[in-house]
């Protein structure tokens, strides 16, 4: 099994260098054009999820995947990949040197691997939780780290997105950052940068990539919707599904920061 785990970091680790190399060249000069949910898309990113398809289907044949811009059903496969080509595709076409590509790796549904490259910042991210026959782990650059052990503070950062601004109509315990990018905004957790992160919509290529390294980085990660995340349900199309999310560094810190951000969680108010 260890060799297994091997070449699929070694994987991983080629093949989004491989795209980031070609999105630096294209960064901040690509038009965007909305799609049906309102986000962007860029022909970069349709691009970057053929080719992370393609090198899947060779690497690994018998593995499933489920990607932003194409394959959107849950394959009937113990093994799937969860891609997201450029994960803040604004912040992409705009010049914002805040975006990557995420890949998940899913037993059974779950996620057991993440790797998570971001071309201009120099920083790649990945990890391991209760992955078969590998110990827990994140990393990046290789180097192992951390969710912070501080207690909630003014001094202290926390990361939103741009859908969960709802959380400001009422004091927040901590300074709040905004990222553009939904699985960075997650990783800083991991890293130690900041206590938490919330984010209000994200797709499932937007979490299966970081959901393992931040548990494995000593995180919580609270679902903000009624059903669970995973596993995932083969044969379901995840195009339209949300995932409403609170990261924090510490369990300790979810019966302060849950009643905070419940709001984000919970369907519009219908007159």
């Amino acid at each position: 099994m260890q060799t297994f785990w091997t070449s699929v970091v070694t994987f991983a680790h080629t093949v989004t260098q491989q795209v980031g190399e070609r999105l630096l060249t294209e960064f901040g000069k690509v038009q965007a054009t909305s799609k049906s949910d309102g986000s962007l898309v860029t022909q970069s990113d349709q691009w970057a999820d053929h080719y992370l398809r393609q090198a899947i289907a060779t690497a690994f044949p018998d593995h499933g995947v489920l990607s932003e811009e194409v394959e959107h059903i849950f394959p009937d496969t113990d093994w799937c990949w969860v891609i997201d080509p450029i994960d803040g595709t604004t912040n992409f076409s705009r010049g914002v040197p805040i975006w990557g590509t995420s890949l998940g790796l899913l037993y059974q549904g779950v996620p057991v691997f993440g790797f998570v490259h971001f071309p201009p910042l120099g920083q790649t991210f990945h990890g391991f939780w209760s992955a078969p026959e590998q110990p827990d782990g994140a990393f990046c650059n290789q180097t192992p780290i951390h969710t912070r052990p501080d207690a909630p503070a003014g001094n202290q950062c926390f990361s939103l997105c741009a859908r969960s601004l709802s959380v400001l109509k009422n004091p927040f315990p901590c300074k709040l950052r905004m990222l553009g990018s939904a699985s960075y905004n997650l990783l800083i957790v991991a890293q130690g940068v900041t206590i938490g992160a919330v984010e209000a919509t994200p797709k499932i290529w937007d979490i299966a990539g970081v959901w393992p390294i931040i548990q494995a980085a000593g995180g919580a990660w609270i679902s903000l919707a009624p059903d669970p995340i995973f596993p995932l349900t083969v044969g379901q199309n995840y195009s339209q599904v949300a995932y409403p999310t609170l990261a924090l560094s510490q369990d300790q810190w979810v019966e302060q920061f849950v009643p905070l951000v419940t709001s984000i969680g919970q369907p519009p108010a219908t007159s």
